[in-house]
Parts: structure tokens; C-alpha cells; sequence
């Protein structure tokens, strides 16, 4: 037993020292991943058909609105978004008063979690992120997510393939690590993304 007491001891220090790093290499991506991205996050009313058509009918109202901004970074999209979070209200007022309802519209600009979303040929692991939340009515629908920068809310999902544009924005605002583990199919790569996606959903449930 004395023998053996030292390699246990041993084989414990190894799988601290693995989980250390795992766990720090999983916070270090998620947050440089948080750094860059800036998400929209729509909440219907219901699940209802009609409430859900109109989540749809907002959220292209919203996106058309963004895309024609043409941002270069994430700072200066939510710079832009405070600025003018009047117009956001007017825009989702004016689709939900067009279709003949009254809901109320709410909308807030903070931190969330988001879960894991796959854009076309990028795959976004779950965490937190900066965004912009707007629930219509209730908000107890179903969800719908995108980033607003990089923009990916105008992925073609019939091809599911983000354009050109989209990916040299994420690769210039990515390091190499961050770009790789989004973009690749690579089996390591998949299993870091693995390991990020279930440490940042074991966080957010401990919150």
C-alpha cells in the first residue's frame, strides 16, 4: 500500500493539473469568443403559429435594418445600437402594430447566455455573450439567435454556407485558435469545442 499510495497521489496531481488547464484554456476561448461576437437574441410571444411568424417578421425587420450599417467591429456595433435604441423600439413596434396585434416590445443590452448555435459553416459554443435581447409581448415563446457582428444573420440556410465577407471579418477579428476551433471539422478541434460547450453550460447551470 505504501508503494502505491505515491503513483495515486501522482495520477491525482496529473488529472488536477489537466482539468486546471482544460478549464483555463475553456475561459480563456470563451471569453476572447465573447470579445468578438455581438448577438441578437428574439423572443416571441408564444409558440403559437401566428406569434411565432411574427418573431420571424421582426427579426428580418431588425437584420435588414443592421446589415445596412456595415460595421467593422464589435464595439462600434454596440455603440451604435445604444445610440439609437429608440429606432430598434420603433422598428419592432411598427412589424407587430403592421400585423395586427399589440404586444408590448422590450428590449434589453447586456450580457447572456446563449447556447450552442451553428451559423451555415460556423459553430458558435455555448456561453456568454454580448447582445441585444428583444422580447415581444409575453416572451415566452420559442427563441431565435444570430450575431449581429461578425454578421451572420443573413447566412443562406438552403446552401448553409456563410459568405466570404462574413469569414474575413471573423478571421481578422480571431486569433488563429479561435478562428480554427469555429471553422474547422478537424476531430481535435471538435473535441476542444466539445470540452468549451459542456464547461460553459456546467457554468451557466451553477448560476
Amino acid at each position: 500500500m505504501k508503494k502505491i499510495l505515491p503513483f495515486i497521489i501522482l495520477c491525482l496531481l496529473i488529472a488536477s493539473f489537466l482539468f486546471l488547464t482544460v478549464k483555463t484554456y475553456a475561459k480563456e476561448i470563451s471569453s476572447e469568443l465573447s470579445n468578438n461576437f455581438f448577438r441578437l437574441h428574439i423572443l416571441a410571444n408564444s409558440d403559437s403559429a401566428d406569434d411565432q411568424a411574427l418573431k420571424l417578421k421582426v427579426r428580418d425587420s431588425i437584420i435588414n435594418y443592421m446589415n445596412s450599417q456595415n460595421f467593422k467591429s464589435k464595439d462600434e456595433s454596440i455603440k451604435y445600437v445604444q445610440n439609437n435604441i429608440t429606432k430598434f423600439y420603433e422598428i419592432a413596434e411598427k412589424v407587430v402594430k403592421e400585423n395586427g396585434y399589440d404586444y408590448k416590445i422590450n428590449i434589453e443590452l447586456g450580457n447572456f447566455y446563449f447556447p450552442t448555435k451553428y451559423y451555415g459553416n460556423i459553430s458558435l459554443p455555448a456561453g456568454f455573450y454580448d447582445g441585444i435581447k428583444i422580447n415581444i409581448g409575453e416572451a415566452k415563446g420559442q427563441n431565435w439567435w444570430c450575431s449581429l457582428f461578425p454578421p451572420l444573420c443573413f447566412v443562406d440556410i438552403s446552401s448553409g454556407v456563410v459568405d466570404e465577407e462574413s469569414l474575413e471579418l471573423l478571421e481578422n477579428n480571431l486569433d488563429k485558435e479561435e478562428f480554427n476551433l469555429i471553422t474547422d471539422t478537424d476531430e481535435n478541434v471538435h473535441f476542444k469545442f466539445k470540452l468549451i460547450e459542456l464547461l460553459n453550460h456546467k457554468n451557466n447551470n451553477n448560476q
